[in-house]
């Protein structure tokens, strides 16, 4: 059994949109980044590629190449889940933080939980996503950004 941390931030900007856990999110800003900053699926990213020693998003997707330019963050989360298969681990479950003032996010959880086990070949009852605000405290609570922390458990088949 091998564990894994991810951690995310992204700022806030105007005219993005916000996707959050591969879901389109109603708000008047989005998150700021490379791809389509995604900050959920970058930290389980992260998370799932320290577990397995293979890196992190920016090794195997770097922000310098056109290529991952505004891609769907679904994507990537797909190929590392096929990434750790070819190098013989199964994800067990991941556990995700989400941590945003705004806007509130509980109605979307559902189907973050699904697109994170849908792009990992999970079942559902194994990928928990929650949220938090930050008490109106830092860049979080000034709403200038968004973070995401995750833990993952594999293991090697």
């Amino acid at each position: 059994m091998r564990i894994g941390i991810g951690i995310d931030v992204h700022p806030f900007a105007e005219g993005r949109k916000l996707v959050i856990g591969g879901v389109d999110i109603p708000s008047t800003k989005g998150l700021d980044g490379h791809s389509d900053a995604d900050v959920l699926l970058h930290a389980v990213s992260d998370a799932l590629l320290g577990a397995a020693a293979l890196g992190d998003i920016g090794l195997h997707f770097p922000n310098t190449s056109q290529e991952f330019k505004d891609i769907d963050s679904m994507i990537l989360l797909r190929h590392v889940g096929k990434l750790l298969k070819k190098e013989g681990f199964e994800t067990i479950n991941v556990d995700a933080m989400l941590l945003l003032e705004a806007p509130k996010i509980a109605p979307y959880i559902d189907e973050m939980r699904r697109n994170i086990a849908r792009c990992l070949g999970m079942e559902i009852n194994a990928v928990s996503v929650k949220a938090t605000t930050n008490e109106k405290l830092g860049y979080i609570g000034r709403e200038e950004g968004a973070a995401a922390h995750a833990v993952c458990i594999i293991r090697q088949q």
